[in-house]
């Protein structure tokens, strides 16, 4: 039996989080022997009636160390508090009393994986998988820890420059389904529009991002997209992107993956492997479209899809919202989805990987 609820303190803290935010929100905790089985049972207590949260939100897995700004807020408050009276801030409680953040040095635990995580990559895939299954939106965040809300966002600051959002409505692990309208894509540009119209971010200009190739018609497909955004009301500026040179590192413009790992692993045991796997895949492409894809897309390719939304950072955007594909259906591949995603958002600053499940938009009314 348990001597007294281990949660309580957790749920004063999160209590004095909300009021600190001075946001609305339900705060729900819970219990469990993995981090993943928790998750679940938060996705299905989570809410109250048609006020059921839909979408998940988690960091990005990657070896960068945490910082913790509710700390460094709970500071300033504490010395605005009482600025003359700095020697008894030492004897005041913490205003939140969360474990502590991986690599910090009150956290003496190298993690069960040796590196200070509790969670492993599978693991994490795996929590992305549940939560799509679940009918949850997902939504990935990366390189917010580099993220100067304070030097992005000051009065001062917007009236030097135009902060800039770009978005990638594309699945660009998919370069044969380049369409601007599937519900993933929609979704993406719900929560583009949606961060244009809070008070802070209402200056800043989405730049929407068309990639288009060589014998297809540019201006058609920049005044196709013109008209969603009108009918829609989202106010963006639409660039059109040439990636023929990308497209072509892809497996598909390649011949076939038989015949392009052929000439690179000449090994029969491996191309037998090889073989074995894409035999298994093709029973699950009608499921799911992207695990014939994971074990397909290359380094190279990948490098490249980065370098070109690096090139078109010109000024560099604020953040960037990017599509997120859904995990393979092998569990076996979840590391090579995970590496993917790395290669794809490496070095791009604060970046969103977003994919929807439900219809958001509708343009009826």
């Amino acid at each position: 039996t348990l001597p007294c609820d281990p949660l309580q303190a957790q749920y004063d803290s999160w209590l004095a989080l909300v009021d600190h935010l001075n946001i609305k929100a339900f705060v729900n905790l819970t219990l469990a022997d993995s981090v993943r089985h928790g998750v679940q049972h938060l996705l299905f207590i989570s809410g109250l009636g048609g006020m059921r949260p839909n979408t998940l939100v988690l960091g990005f897995y990657d070896d960068c160390l945490p910082k913790d700004k509710l700390i460094e807020s709970s500071l300033s408050a504490t010395e605005s508090s009482d600025p003359l009276n700095s020697s008894q801030d030492f004897e005041q409680p913490a205003l939140y009393r969360f474990a502590y953040l991986r690599g910090s040095s009150d956290r003496r635990d190298y993690g069960e994986f040796g590196d200070g995580k509790v969670l492993g990559p599978q693991e994490y895939v795996s929590i992305i998988s549940d939560a799509m299954k679940m009918l949850k939106n997902v939504v990935l965040a990366r390189y917010f820890n580099d993220f100067d809300r304070a030097q992005v966002l000051l009065p001062s600051s917007l009236a030097k420059r135009v902060v800039y959002v770009d978005v990638w409505p594309v699945n660009l692990l998919r370069p044969d389904s380049c369409s601007y309208v599937d519900t993933c894509s929609l979704f993406l540009l719900q929560l583009a529009c949606i961060l244009n119209m809070v008070k802070a971010w209402r200056k800043a200009t989405l730049r929407l991002f068309l990639c288009v190739e060589e014998g297809r018609s540019v201006k058609g497909s920049q005044a196709k997209l013109g008209q969603l955004l009108k009918d829609l009301r989202i106010k963006a500026e639409v660039h059109p992107v040439p990636w023929d040179q990308v497209v072509a590192l892809h497996w598909q413009r390649q011949g076939g993956f038989g015949k392009n790992q052929g000439s690179q692993s000449p090994d029969s045991a491996t191309d037998e492997v090889e073989a074995r796997a894409i035999e298994e895949e093709s029973e699950d492409d009608y499921v799911n479209s992207f695990p014939s894809n994971a074990t397909r897309v290359s380094d190279d390719y990948l490098a490249a899809v980065n370098k070109l939304i690096l090139d078109q950072a010109s000024p560099p955007p604020a953040v960037r919202f990017l599509y997120l594909p859904r995990p393979p259906a092998d569990t076996r591949r979840y590391a090579t989805y995970l590496h993917q995603l790395d290669l794809l958002t490496q070095d791009l600053g604060p970046t969103l990987l977003i994919h929807g499940v439900t219809p958001v938009i509708t343009t009826d009314l």
